[in-house]
């Protein structure tokens, strides 16, 4: 008498539905609404208390008044790492990374087949079906998980370095606006001081002229640096509201969100940032822990893992197979052992271009070397010429004031006359003018040198964490 061949295969279909929906991720729809992405950004504001709440978590700093009544480098730094979009993106691209090396863990699965058969010339009473199933096990051989999973290992780690890197571009284009919008601001008031001054000059030069002391010429030579210097002022005036929007999109926010906010100034002492031996160890230092140093070097690790990966490759992989079958009435068990022979393909191409993906690596770690050490020398000659031209400027504002002050006794003795007295003026103006643009060449160099050295500063490494709660970060 036949038996049932069926029972079996369902129970084998059944727990293979069951493994399979247990341990499904089902999908979740998270859309992109522009318009409240857009409203989002509008509201932002440095008032807020969240980066009341953030600032206290990072820099240690309980405010007892807030907003604080002037923002400096450092607290503006953070407010930039919670808004600004760039660190987003860098950590995103991280994660996915990350998800990298769990697909690179993963084992290949086995495959189930069903094989029924149907006999024409069966006997009678004997059921003329004759089901069957197969499974293939696949087995990898040579270590090939393993380099897969050291190659996406380095290349997160690569990208976890990218996040502090775009840390660091972040704080440098924040400092670049902060600095321009001061010196811009400064600026515009020292050119329109010497505007001042060179509309005194027209309107004494030109009694001079009605009296007929001097030449029609002379009025329109001095008429003419007047309207220079006035136009002068009139950019620098209108490039102060555009370094301050730059300032806004540094930070990450709207630019009514500066409004009414005061910030420090970032004139500082260039020659007081490091000293000559600080700064011989921080360069050695750098060239072996900045951010995209070491994102070269993992990727070069991981061109490495690659390399091995591809030479594992010429092992064929096994295939453990094993099927059955119910013959009208007998149950038939096989074996199978399947593997690729490599014969006519050693996977030499891919090895190849393994090879060369690590040279074009390793030319890429010094490179990145080469490019901070140019980066180094710049600043550092960038600073030591501008310390020699703020000495030399300093010297001449002071013979220029010492000038400036003896006119004006000689003007009160009745040595001098008020023209005079303008001119001193007017040199002693374009004396500070020249000095304020050397200092800011000379602070934007140890800007320069902070960031081809990209010294760590406190609490660095929190920017590796979204600073907003998940539903905020997820969910538009």
């Amino acid at each position: 008498m036949a038996s049932n061949p069926f029972p079996p295969i369902r129970f084998l279909s059944l727990a293979l539905v069951a493994a399979v929906l247990t341990g499904c991720v089902h999908y979740e729809a998270r859309p992109v609404a522009l318009e409240k992405t857009a409203s989002a950004f509008e509201t932002r504001s440095l008032a807020g208390p969240e980066v009341r709440e953030f600032l206290a978590s990072k820099i240690g700093r309980d405010f007892m008044e807030w907003p604080p009544p002037e923002w400096d480098l450092e607290m503006l730094t953070w407010v930039a790492f919670h808004f600004h979009p760039s660190l987003d993106v860098a950590r995103a691209q991280w994660d996915v990374a990350q998800g990298g090396i769990r697909t690179a863990a993963g084992r290949p699965n086995p495959t189930i087949g069903f094989t029924p058969g149907y006999n024409l010339n069966a006997v009678t009473a004997v059921s003329p079906w004759i089901p069957g199933t197969t499974i293939d096990v696949p087995i990898e051989t040579a270590g090939k998980r393993g380099k897969r999973i050291a190659q996406s290992r380095q290349l997160a780690e690569a990208a976890h370095q990218n996040v502090f890197t775009a840390a660091w571009l972040v704080r440098a284009e924040l400092r670049r606006a902060l600095l321009d919008a001061t010196a811009a601001d400064r600026r515009g008031h020292a050119l329109r001081e010497l505007a001042t001054l060179q509309q005194r000059t027209v309107e004494l030069l030109e009694q001079r002229r009605q009296a007929g002391a001097v030449s029609i010429l002379d009025v329109s030579n001095v008429r003419v640096a007047f309207a220079r210097a006035e136009a002068d002022a009139g950019a620098a005036e209108r490039m102060a509201a555009t370094t301050r929007s730059r300032l806004a999109q540094a930070l990450g926010v709207p630019l009514a969100a500066l409004a009414g906010q005061r910030f420090a100034d970032p004139f500082a002492d260039p020659a007081s940032v490091l000293s000559v031996e600080g700064l011989a160890v921080a360069r050695r230092q750098c060239l072996q822990s900045r951010p995209d140093i070491l994102a070269a070097l993992a990727s070069y690790e991981a061109s490495q893992a690659g390399l091995q990966l591809e030479i594992a490759k010429q092992y064929p992989d096994l295939h453990l197979g094993s099927g059955y079958q119910w013959d009208q009435g007998a149950n038939k068990w096989n074996l199978a052992l399947t593997l690729e022979l490599p014969i006519l393909n050693r996977n030499q191409g891919p090895i190849a271009e393994a090879q060369a993906r690590r040279r074009e690596a390793a030319a890429q770690v010094v490179a990145a070397q080469a490019r901070v050490i140019a980066e180094l020398d710049a600043a550092q000659a960038d600073m030591a010429a501008s310390a020699a031209q703020i000495d030399g400027l300093e010297k001449v504002g002071v013979a220029l004031q010492r000038q400036a002050d003896l006119v004006h006794q000689q003007l009160e003795a009745g040595g001098a006359d008020r023209l005079e007295e303008q001119g001193a003026q007017l040199e002693l103006a374009v004396g500070r003018l020249a000095l304020l643009d050397a200092r800011t060449k000379a602070v934007q160099a140890a800007g320069l040198l902070e960031d081809a050295l990209r010294i760590p500063f406190a609490n660095l490494r929190s920017v590796e964490t979204d600073p907003r709660p998940p539903a905020q970060s997820q969910n538009p």
